[in-house]
């Protein structure tokens, strides 16, 4: 990065210059740079905010190639979905890695929108079946868009279907999803009714509860389990991370944070053997992923400060070299 004027890239140029399959390869290559120790990312720091269920969050990271460290610091208000408005607020602020002066200020709900998609596209590449194209998505927002679009860049789709327990949501999304092009989006009745038959699964709601059951899954499915990141909140019920080999985006993040796995964990319906690994442990061929059709996958996204600043760092090259304005 030879042009030392900072950046402040805004939402909209970030979906512009962060095009899904760019951002998925970008993925596979800093999650394979992290199995490596060639990344650092500690844990987030979360501070609870008065308003109930408010938060806000900072998440460090640095990677070798491209030389880049800095971070996210993004506020988490469930309550704007009411108000129209994004739930995660916030930007990440990019340092280059060789003088560590500031590079550029990004914001962060768009790079989180497309990145965390885009995780969960590299774990479709490596754990679901290659001719799964039968796709659940159990929610209705902006991940369910993003996610969306990022299975469809690895899996041939065959149906889709969603549900969500937001009605209005839900059919704004499938009119949305529909309008787009290619396979139309089936609205479900309920949960079960969008994930019977499904081998493709997406979870990205906000509820605290389960709403993906075990007994719903048929044999071979994979799931990407994105919604829940926080120890007390989960999307799949016991039976479901008990039927599977459970992948992670990061062991130690999944051991402070995933109640997806705590919470069976804490139940004694798992042991700490059952995380298999991360998933770029499978990217760099230090542990195997699916080993039979009928096998259940599940992939646990927390997301990542390394995703972030990758991302971020695509976004100012992509800027400096198209000469988006400031």
């Amino acid at each position: 990065m030879d042009d030392r004027e900072l950046l402040v890239i805004g939402a909209a140029e970030v979906r512009q210059l962060l095009p899904m399959d760019r951002c998925i390869d970008l993925m596979e290559q800093v999650l394979g740079a992290l199995a490596r120790a060639q990344a650092v990312n500690p844990l987030r720091t979360v501070l609870a905010l008065r308003q109930p269920g408010t938060a806000f969050a900072v998440m460090p990271a640095a990677v070798s190639e491209p030389a880049v460290f800095g971070v996210k610091a993004i506020s988490v208000f469930p309550g704007n979905r009411a108000l129209g408005i994004e739930s995660h607020q916030g930007m990440v602020l990019l340092f280059e890695g060789e003088t560590g002066a500031p590079v550029a200020v990004v914001d962060a709900g768009a790079i989180t929108e497309t990145r965390t998609a885009a995780v969960s596209a590299v774990a479709t590449r490596l754990l679901a079946r290659s001719d799964a194209g039968d796709l659940a998505i159990l929610g209705s927002g902006t991940q369910a868009r993003s996610h969306l679009e990022a299975m469809a860049a690895v899996r041939t789709l065959r149906r889709v279907r969603a549900w969500s327990p937001n009605a209005e949501r839900l059919a704004a999304f499938v009119a949305t999803a529909s309008e787009g092009g290619g396979i139309a989006v089936e609205a479900a009745a309920s949960a079960r009714d969008a994930v019977e038959g499904a081998d493709l699964v997406c979870t990205v709601t906000a509820s605290r509860e389960p709403v993906l059951e075990g007994a719903w899954l048929r044999p071979g499915v994979h799931v990407n389990a994105v919604g829940a990141s926080v120890p007390t909140a989960r999307e799949l019920d016991s039976e479901a991370v008990r039927r599977s080999r459970l992948f992670v985006d990061r062991r130690e993040s999944a051991a402070a944070e995933a109640g997806d796995y705590l919470v069976p964990l804490r139940a004694s319906a798992i042991g700490q053997d059952h995380i298999v690994g991360e998933i770029g442990e499978v990217l760099v061929g230090a542990i195997g992923g699916r080993r039979a059709d009928d096998e259940v996958t599940v992939f646990k996204s927390l997301g990542l400060a390394v995703e972030d600043v990758v991302a971020a760092a695509e976004v100012v090259r992509a800027a400096r070299a198209t000469k988006v304005p400031r």
